[in-house]
């Protein structure tokens, strides 16, 4: 496979970084030796790298590691330890409901299955996880999109959305009373929205300062996890997205409802 040409701003950019992490606290000049580049140039990225955050630089100049790459990592570590302590829930909730449970997180503009278990009774043999689905059409999506705050739900519905089957939410108009609905009950569902014969339900997962970082899902087909079956099904659900909070450090369960 042909490697990718670089962006040698950019690589350079990462190079700093690296380097800063290594040495704890340096310099421009050493941080110019290091790469092999002039210490005009090096001294721009270093700034640019500052001015997001990402360096600090100290009473004698020499730059560390800023406070937003803490951030990033803890963004990260949050998403692993999701998935860490849910495992034990996720498999109890498959056993429990027989059908498919998948925990989701947002990334890259949609919905991505980090973890699965499969009930007795499910039909479902694909595996989803590392598999990205949409935010709009998905019960796992609709938790997320309903946690946002304004600007990240607009700009969402900014774009186009696409119908995967003929009760694919696409309007966003409904698609923001869907939400309303979604915080206001506390779970999501969707009744064939992303595949035809395919119904599901989810739960919203918080970490320790109440943001929702995950989202946990019961999926099975509509001839048994039925309309008439979602608010049963639901309650299973919000009970194992509580106990993973619970685990995260989270103490609200009403948090979903502040973003109303």
């Amino acid at each position: 496979m042909r490697n990718e040409p670089k962006i040698q701003s950019v690589d350079r950019a990462a190079r700093i970084l690296e380097l800063v992490g290594e040495a704890g606290s340096i310099g421009v000049s050493d941080l110019s030796r290091a790469l092999g580049v002039h210490k005009t140039t090096v001294s721009r990225l270093a700034a640019t790298l500052a001015g997001r955050g990402l360096l600090e630089r100290d009473e004698k100049g020499s730059y560390r590691l800023g406070m937003t790459l803490v951030y990033l990592a803890g963004e990260v570590m949050a998403d692993l330890q999701a998935v860490a302590v849910s495992r034990p829930v996720v498999q109890h909730l498959a056993e429990t409901t027989r059908e498919t449970v998948n925990l989701g997180v947002l990334h890259a503009g949609g919905v991505v299955c980090v973890d699965q278990a499969t009930g007795g009774s499910s039909i479902m043999s694909v595996s989803w996880i590392g598999r990205r689905t949409p935010l709009h059409c998905t019960a796992n999506g609709k938790v997320l999109l309903a946690a946002m705050d304004d600007e990240q739900l607009e700009h969402v519905l900014s774009e186009p959305l696409s119908a995967f089957t003929s009760r694919s939410i696409v309007d966003p108009d409904v698609l923001r009373s869907e939400l309303e609905l979604c915080r206001r009950r506390g779970y999501a569902s969707t009744i064939e929205e992303l595949e035809e014969g395919l119904n599901a339900v989810a739960a919203p997962v918080h970490r320790g300062d109440g943001r929702v970082v995950a989202a946990l899902s019961v999926a099975g087909p509509a001839f048994r996890l039925r309309p008439i079956d979602v608010p049963r099904v639901a309650e299973e659900a919000l009970r194992g997205a509580e106990t993973i909070s619970r685990r995260l450090g989270y103490r609200r369960r009403e948090h979903l409802h502040d973003h109303a």
